[in-house]
C-alpha cells in the first residue's frame, strides 16, 4: 500500500515521459513519501507505452494502465482514481505544465485534514507563462463558469490537484473534455479544500490538445453537474445552490418589506410619494442584508474578509447597481424593441437578481484564502 499515487495521464508523450516519470520519483525519494507513479495512457501509437514498460524494470513504483476505448483526459484520470494503490491521489500532465516540487505540498495539506488540494493559477502567487492569448482568454471563461458553482475557489478548473480516494470513491462521475477536477468537485463528498499557488507553464515539447469540442464538453459538464446538485444534496455544488435560492427568498421578503413601508409611510404618515418611496426602498436594503446576512451566508461567516459594516456598505452599492440594471433594461426593451413593459421587467429583476447576487457573492461576502 503507498502513501500517495501521482496519476499521470498521457497521450503521444514520449518526448516527456521519461523525464516527468523520474522527476516524481526523484520527489518521493527526497521528501520520504512511499509513493506511487501511475501512467494512465490512452493507447498511444508513438513509444510512451514502451517508454513506461522500460521505466517499470527498474522503477517497481511505476505502473501503467492502457486505455482502448473511450479515449480523454478527464475519462483516463477517472481509471487512475479506480486503479491507484493509495488512499491519496496526485494528478499532473505529463508535460511539465505542473511542477512535481509542490507534490509533497500538496500531501502535507491532504494530511492536514483537507479533502482536496488544489493548485491555483490565479490566486495570489500563481501564474501563468508562455500563454496565447487565445488560450487565456478561454481559460479565464472557463474559470468564470466554474466559479459560479464554487465561487471560494479561484482555479476549479485547474489540472494540477490532490484527492482523498474518500471524494471520489462513490461519486457517479461522468468524465469528459480537460475539467475533471470540476467534476470531482460538483459530484465528490468533499468538505475541506486548500489552495496552493503555483505558475502554469505551457508545453515546450509537443502540441495542445485543446479543440473547440474541449469547449463545447466543458459547457456540457457545467449543466450537468448544476443539475446532478439539484437531486444529489450532499454534493458541494448543491451547498452553493442553497444559498442562490436563500438569496432569492431575501429578496421576495424585501418586496414585501419595501410595500409595507411605503404604503405606511405615505397613507399613516402623510410622507409624499417620492420621499416615502426613498425610505421603503432603503428599509428593504437593509432588511435583505440582514436576513443574508444572518441566514444566507451564516455558514462563511468565519471566512468573511470584512466586517459587517463594510458589508453593508457593499451591499447597498451593488444593490444601487442592481436598481439601475433593471431600470435600464425596462425602459431600454419598452422604448427599442416594442416590449411589453410587464415582460421587460421581469427580465430586468432577473438580471439584476443575477448581478447581485454573483457580485455580493465575489465582494460583500468573499471568503478568505490563503496559500499558506
Amino acid at each position: 500500500m503507498y502513501d500517495l499515487t501521482v496519476i499521470i495521464p498521457t497521450f503521444r508523450e514520449e518526448a516527456n515521459i521519461r523525464k516527468i516519470v523520474t522527476e516524481v520519483d526523484e520527489v518521493f525519494r527526497s521528501s520520504g513519501i512511499h509513493g506511487e507513479v501511475l501512467v494512465v495512457d490512452d493507447n498511444s501509437p508513438d513509444a510512451t507505452i514502451s517508454i513506461v514498460n522500460d521505466l517499470k524494470v527498474t522503477m517497481p513504483n511505476v505502473s501503467l494502465l492502457v486505455r482502448t476505448a473511450d479515449h480523454g483526459l478527464s475519462q483516463s484520470v477517472s481509471d487512475g482514481f479506480i486503479h491507484a494503490s493509495s488512499d491519496v491521489f496526485v494528478v499532473i500532465d505529463a508535460d511539465f505544465s505542473h511542477p512535481p516540487v509542490l507534490i509533497p505540498k500538496m500531501y502535507e495539506e491532504i494530511l492536514a485534514g483537507n479533502d482536496v488540494v488544489i493548485g491555483s493559477r490565479y490566486m495570489e502567487g500563481g501564474g501563468i507563462r508562455k500563454w496565447p492569448i487565445k488560450r487565456r482568454v478561454i481559460s479565464l471563461g472557463a474559470t468564470f463558469l466554474g466559479r459560479l458553482l464554487f465561487p471560494d475557489i479561484t482555479d476549479p478548473v485547474s489540472g494540477f490537484f490532490a484527492v482523498r480516494k474518500s471524494v471520489v470513491a462513490q461519486a457517479h462521475l461522468k468524465p469528459r473534455g480537460y475539467k475533471i477536477l470540476l467534476e470531482v468537485l460538483g459530484k465528490g463528498i468533499w468538505e475541506h479544500d486548500k489552495e496552493i499557488p503555483f505558475e502554469f507553464s505551457d508545453r515546450e515539447i509537443g502540441s495542445s490538445k485543446l479543440k473547440i469540442k474541449t469547449i463545447v464538453e466543458y459547457a456540457q459538464q457545467v449543466v450537468d453537474i448544476t443539475l446532478y446538485s439539484f437531486t444529489q444534496h450532499q454534493s458541494a455544488a448543491w451547498r452553493e445552490w442553497k444559498k442562490v435560492f436563500k438569496f432569492g427568498m431575501v429578496g421576495l421578503t424585501g418586496i414585501v418589506v419595501n410595500e409595507g413601508v411605503l404604503i405606511c409611510l405615505k397613507e399613516s404618515a402623510g410622507l409624499l410619494l417620492p420621499v416615502a418611496s426613498v425610505f421603503a426602498i432603503e428599509f428593504s436594503i437593509l432588511s435583505n442584508f440582514i436576513l443574508n446576512d444572518l441566514w444566507t451566508f451564516r455558514s462563511d461567516q468565519k471566512r468573511v474578509l470584512s466586517h459587517r459594516w463594510q458589508r453593508f456598505m457593499l451591499f447597498q452599492l451593488v444593490s444601487l447597481g442592481g436598481a439601475v440594471i433593471n431600470f435600464g433594461i425596462l425602459n431600454a426593451l419598452s422604448a427599442y424593441t416594442g416590449m411589453d413593459y410587464r415582460m421587460a421587467n421581469v427580465l430586468g429583476i432577473l438580471v439584476a437578481f443575477a448581478w447581485n447576487f454573483i457580485v455580493n457573492r465575489r465582494l460583500t461576502w468573499v471568503t478568505k484564502r490563503t496559500s499558506g
